[in-house]
């Protein structure tokens, strides 16, 4: 058996020692920590572990904000799109109304002045005196006044005394007055009325705004008349048959 020398002994004195120191001093601070939990709670070490430290990279919550912000100003542009939109209807309706408005008083103007006008017309009529028509005897006398006022209108020419000369010995003042006897009447074209004219010199040489009845007495003087004033130059002219 190899013999141990006093620094062997000492060193493993030394060690045997630490060991034990070391267990000691284990078994002390765990009795403290159990010695700190009150009584019926839980057995839990007195100091917590400390909370690992974790890094955020700045980065990614920059490009969150940054898309946050592009849809707020995105939206935004919407709004103030539509806003504008129905900014610009709204402008467009009122200027439709206002001009239908305007049309419609202008229309109501234009009928109130028709209407102003045609009053003052209606007026102007009822108001409006009316010539009288000269009234003419229903007699010799007053079928050639009546007939020289005509003449006169037509550029016919001839005198009261012209006409009544010839009436009185053409037909003797008689309006109906017929000839079936002379050339004419054998020829089927008989002489008629006050200055015994035939038909066909009564439909060449007719007055317009006469009658076409060659007995009306005012229409055969002066369709006699305008005949005599183109053959003689006037029914003066004419002192016998014609």
């Amino acid at each position: 058996m190899p013999k141990n020398t006093l620094r062997d002994r000492s060193r493993a004195l030394t060690k045997t020692n630490k060991i034990a120191l070391a267990g000691v001093a284990t078994l002390g601070a765990a009795a403290l920590a159990f010695s700190a939990v009150p009584s019926g709670g839980q057995t839990t070490t007195t100091d917590a572990a400390a909370p690992a430290q974790v890094a955020f990279s700045a980065e990614p919550v920059k490009g969150v904000k940054a898309d946050v912000t592009d849809q707020l100003a995105g939206a935004s542009l919407k709004v103030q799109a539509i806003e504008a939109k129905q900014k610009a209807a709204a402008e467009t309706a009122a200027k439709e109304k206002a001009a239908a408005q305007a049309a419609a008083a202008e229309k109501a103007e234009r009928q109130r002045e028709a209407k102003a006008a045609a009053s003052r017309s209606v007026e102007r009529i009822a108001f409006q005196p009316v010539a009288a028509k000269k009234a003419y005897g229903n007699n010799l006398d007053g079928w050639i006044r009546e007939a020289l006022s005509i003449m006169k209108s037509k550029g016919i020419p001839g005198s009261y005394h012209g006409l009544h000369k010839n009436i009185m010995r053409e037909s003797s003042g008689n309006p109906n007055a017929i000839n079936n006897w002379d050339i004419n009447a054998i020829n089927g074209i008989p002489s008629k009325g006050l200055l015994q004219v035939i038909p066909p010199t009564f439909k060449a040489y007719h007055v317009p705004g006469t009658s076409w009845n060659i007995y009306d007495p005012v229409a055969n003087i002066t369709a006699a008349a305008n005949y005599a004033a183109d053959r003689y130059g006037s029914i003066d002219n004419v002192n016998s048959a014609y």
